[in-house]
């Protein structure tokens, strides 16, 4: 799996690309908790390439959605989800705990 970010004024990117499993959920937890230590609370995270999201990947999702919007500081939003994975997300019954959105732009404008 590969992890990018792209800072923007309001919000940061970070984009995955590959499975998202145990052996790669703690790198993409680096990623977030480096956004979430440099006090950047709002982040669009594009799911676009990501073939697979084991339960140690929604662990790491639903571990930043909580830290961003304690004391209402922001917010996880996604965006590309595909369908396999949102079918996983909506079984699990996380589909409430996250704004989706189809368009990168839409996504970074929602802040």
């Amino acid at each position: 799996m590969e992890v990018s970010t792209k800072q923007f004024k309001r919000c940061d990117l970070v984009t995955a690309t590959g499975r998202i499993d145990s052996q790669t959920a703690p790198q993409l937890e680096t990623a977030f908790q480096e956004i979430n230590d440099a006090d950047r609370y709002n982040i669009v995270f594009n799911m676009d390439k990501v073939d697979f999201v084991s339960s140690a990947g929604l662990r790491v999702m639903i571990a930043v959605q909580k830290t961003c919007k304690k004391w209402n500081r922001g917010e996880l939003v996604l965006v590309n989800v595909p369908e396999r994975i949102l079918e996983t997300l909506d079984l699990a019954g996380f589909v409430p705990l996250f704004q989706i959105f189809d368009d990168p732009t839409e996504a970074v404008g929602s802040f």
